[in-house]
């Protein structure tokens, strides 16, 4: 795959992806945004930005929530998927942040590896929301991905690393909102099929 391919395949998409909010895109407050995101894993962007604005109601800051009775963070972020374990996460993350990191969020990697409920997609999608040069890798990354032909792995760190030898660094922080977007329009799957095949035609 040459580069200057690729990076048309990536402009191309681009113009497809609906105007659509991220969950880690609605917030201000670096503790804010790595909280949607953690809360936005196997859950629907719409339904985390809902459920994240009555949590962030009841709880503004790290230290509301850091110290807060689980099982009124439960009632309010029920409907989001495994609303047990990240009800368990978001309190203890807080916690970290706020007795270890003076309310302040780590910007670097082994650090936030170490907060609960953050691995290594959560990890780079708030690096990237926070303009560092960073690419997350979930689901809808992995199968586009695969699909215009950027990587043959199916593990994420692997197609992280092809990722980052295919794109120069300026794009990587946006890969996966441009992605995702794609991968969560209400095209079908046989529609974003062919229209990933046209997109190759059209960049060769």
């Amino acid at each position: 795959m040459e580069k200057e391919v690729a990076i048309r395949e990536l402009s191309l998409l681009k113009k497809h992806t609906k105007n659509m909010r991220l969950a880690a895109e609605e917030w201000k407050s670096p503790w804010q945004i790595l909280i949607a995101i953690i809360l936005s894993a196997r859950t629907r962007d719409e339904k985390t930005i809902q459920i994240a604005k009555r949590l962030f109601e009841k709880y503004p800051t790290a230290k509301d929530l850091a110290y807060a009775n689980i099982d009124e963070v439960k009632k309010i972020i029920k409907p989001i998927n495994y609303y047990n374990n990240k009800s368990k996460h978001i309190i203890s993350c807080s916690r970290k942040i706020v007795e270890e990191y003076h309310g302040e969020v780590p910007h670097d990697e082994n650090e936030l590896l170490k907060l609960a409920g953050v691995g290594r997609k959560t990890t780079n999608v708030f690096l990237s929301e926070m303009g560092h040069d960073a690419i997350g890798v979930d689901t809808h990354v992995a199968y586009i991905s695969q699909k215009f032909g950027w990587t043959e792995n199916s593990n994420p760190d692997k197609i992280e690393n092809d990722l980052k030898s295919l794109f120069p660094k300026r794009y990587w922080r946006n890969l996966n909102a441009t992605l995702v977007r794609f991968g969560k329009s209400n095209i079908s799957k046989n529609n974003q099929n062919k229209l990933i095949n046209e997109i190759k035609k059209k960049a060769e």
